[in-house]
Order: structure tokens, then sequence, then C-alpha cells
């Protein structure tokens, strides 16, 4: 199943696919840097721009191409390849992949295991629920985005009692402090099914309680989290933003190695 999935025509068409996206992201790009010139910007400052965005962007895609060799294994590498190049994210893609692979009755992610119907399954999932937010821009986006610049032209009208300014802060403190709190909310829900899951399977990794099961995912967890930590602190501490856009990449790289030598 694996050569087919590495095969030629799916080489072509996701190579196509991607040939497309990278040729808009070109047309676009040019087409901001003349207008960049055309409204009297520094040709200089321009190109600095241009140089430190390609610096931030291909370091941290390390955790990127990660991700497509570790899925490559069981989904080939053209279709990993297209869905981390073009929208897809990398926690987002993984996750998705296992829950079908789990659904579709072939248990975790494996070469050996995958069939025609569960790789159909798993590419479908994979495409169509990263959609949404694309698509939902589409036709929300700018309702949204007008109706923040109303909130922040509302705040710093001069012109408003302090009644109306202390009721638009604590309108906007409100929706800033719902969203924060339902992503995280969300982020630990995650991260405990996780943890749980991986607990279960040590715990009880015959259907019973003999702590003989598989540690291997609790190492790398712990691994990835001591290293992530250590990373945003000296970032935050020692005042190294840059770290941030690599953090990612080099926890992996830890929880990668953590595994392997386990």
């Amino acid at each position: 199943m694996l050569q087919e999935l590495n095969s030629p025509v799916l080489y072509l068409i996701c190579g196509a696919i991607i040939l497309f996206v990278a040729v808009t992201c070109i047309i676009f790009m040019v087409r901001a840097y003349r207008a960049g010139k055309a409204i009297g910007m520094d040709p200089a400052r321009l190109r600095r721009v241009v140089t430190s965005s390609m610096t931030f962007s291909f370091l941290p895609s390390v955790g990127i191409l990660l991700g497509v060799i570790a899925l490559s294994g069981s989904l080939g590498t053209p279709w990993p390849w297209l869905r981390l190049s073009v929208i897809g994210a990398l926690h987002y893609e993984t996750q998705v992949a296992e829950a079908a692979a789990e659904a579709v009755g072939i248990g975790r992610l494996s070469a050996e295991n995958m069939t025609p119907r569960a790789f159909s399954t798993i590419a479908l999932l994979m495409s169509v629920c990263i959609m949404w937010g694309m698509v939902l821009s589409l036709f929300f986006n700018k309702r949204y985005t007008s109706r923040l610049q109303s909130r922040e032209s509302e705040e710093k009208d001069p012109e408003q009692n302090e009644g109306e300014s202390r009721k638009t802060t604590r309108k906007k403190a409100a929706g800033a402090g719902f969203a924060d709190t339902a992503m995280t909310a969300m982020f630990i829900g995650l991260i405990s099914a996780y943890l749980g899951s991986y607990i279960g399977g040590f715990v009880s990794g015959n259907g019973k309680f003999t702590f003989r099961g598989d540690i291997t995912p609790i190492v790398v967890c712990l691994v990835s989290c001591v290293v992530m930590g250590l990373l945003t602190a000296i970032a935050e501490r020692k005042h190294q933003i840059w770290l941030e856009s690599f953090s990612i990449a080099l926890s992996m790289f830890a929880g990668m190695t953590a595994a392997v030598l386990l």
C-alpha cells in the first residue's frame, strides 16, 4: 500500500497543487513589494523585511518537515507534503490522521495496516475538517473585523463620557477574556485526553492493571514539555524572543530523540 501512496501520479497531483499555491504566494509578494514602493516606502527597508521574513520562516518550518517525515511512513510522502504545505497545521494533521485511523479500525497509523478505504477516509477528514476557518472567513471575517475596528474607535473617542468609556472597556475585556478562557480550556482538554490515553496504555496495556504497557509516549511527552518549558523561560527571562519561532521544532526534535533512545 505504501508503494501506491508514493506513486508518481500522487506526486504529480500534489506537486501541481503545491506549485499553484507557491506561484500565488510569489505573485502576491511581488504585488505587495510594488505597492510598498508606490506609496513611498524605502526600498532598502522593503528588502530587509523580505530577508527577515525568509529567515524567520525557514527555520520554524523544520517542525513542519518533521511532521511530513513522521506521517510519510504511513501515508506516503505526497499527501503529508500537500497537507502541511497549503493550509494544514502540524498538530492538527497528526491528530486527525490518528483519530481517523482508529475510527476505521486499523488502530495506530502504520503502513502495514493501511488500506485504500482507510487512506481515503483519513485524507478526506484531513482536508474537510481544516477548510472551515477559510470558508467561514469569506462570509463573516469582514463583519468581525469591522466590529473590532468600531470597538477600537469607540474606545479611543475622546468625546465619550466616562461612563460610556468604562462600559466599552468592560465589553472588550469580557470578550477578550472569554476568548482566552475558551482557547485555554480547549487546549487543556486536548492535552488531558492525550495524557489520559498515554497513561491508560501504560497502566493497563494488556487489559489489566499490570503497569507493563508502552511507556514511550509518556516519556516523549514529558521530554517535549520540559524542553518547551525551558525554551519559553529563556525567551521570556533572557528576552530571546527569536526562540519562540523554534521552540516547537526543538521540542519535537527532543521528543523524537527520546523515543529513539528509549
